[in-house]
């Protein structure tokens, strides 16, 4: 084999090595039909003769969901819209009362593109080198939050404000901070002599975000 072969066989190996295993390439794997209701029997995917179009439309989030501490988010996944299944990806309704929040959290498998339906809020992400890019984004507008990166939103209006997310996965993910670090069980001194706090403020935390 001459050498200009042979680096060109490796130059293919490597991109493709990567392209695996990049999360920078990678998603959710590719459908191989047009779409995959799934069948309650041993089949994977109902046959097309009992599916109909109301099969394909979703009235979940019509409204706001329950509100907890002034926010409700309401997940369309495949496990509440079927059509969904296969085709990566899923959506969310968050509603936020006047100064609710969605707390600091993130998707470890999926990149979401915010679009703002009513409202104004602060919208943000840090990425890995601890750099904020947050800004006040209003009716109309969208905000992108770059897979597995930190994010979060607060409604800065006087009314309420309604954000749809949507996600590149059908299974996204969520890790919402304050639960992850307080609710999860993980060792008091460990959390004292991360954040310089003392066993009762721990135990307060540890309450509020317990699972």
């Amino acid at each position: 084999m001459s050498p200009k072969m042979t680096v060109m066989l490796v130059i293919f190996f490597l991109y493709t090595t990567i392209h695996q295993l990049s999360p920078v390439f990678s998603s959710d794997p590719d459908p191989v039909q047009d779409y995959c209701l799934p069948s309650p029997h041993t089949k994977p995917c109902k046959n097309t003769s009992s599916i109909t179009v109301d099969d394909f439309i979703y009235s979940g989030i019509k409204h706001p969901g329950k509100f907890t501490n002034k926010f409700s988010g309401v997940p369309v996944s495949a496990s509440v819209f079927p059509a969904l299944n296969t085709l990566g990806m899923s959506l969310v309704r968050a509603d936020f009362e006047v100064g609710g929040i969605n707390v600091p959290h993130y998707h470890p498998r999926a990149t979401e593109v915010a679009y703002v339906l009513e409202g104004k809020v602060y919208s943000g992400f840090v990425d890995t080198s601890n750099k904020v890019y947050a800004k006040v984004i209003e009716k109309g507008e969208v905000m992108v939050f770059p897979r597995g990166v930190l994010h979060f939103q607060m409604n800065v209006g006087d009314s309420r404000a309604t954000i749809i997310g949507s996600f590149d996965s059908q299974n996204p993910g969520s890790v919402k901070l304050p639960t992850a670090l307080f609710g999860s069980g993980i060792d008091d001194e460990l959390l004292e002599k991360a954040f310089g706090l003392k066993g009762k403020d721990i135990d307060k935390l540890k309450k509020r975000f317990r699972v």
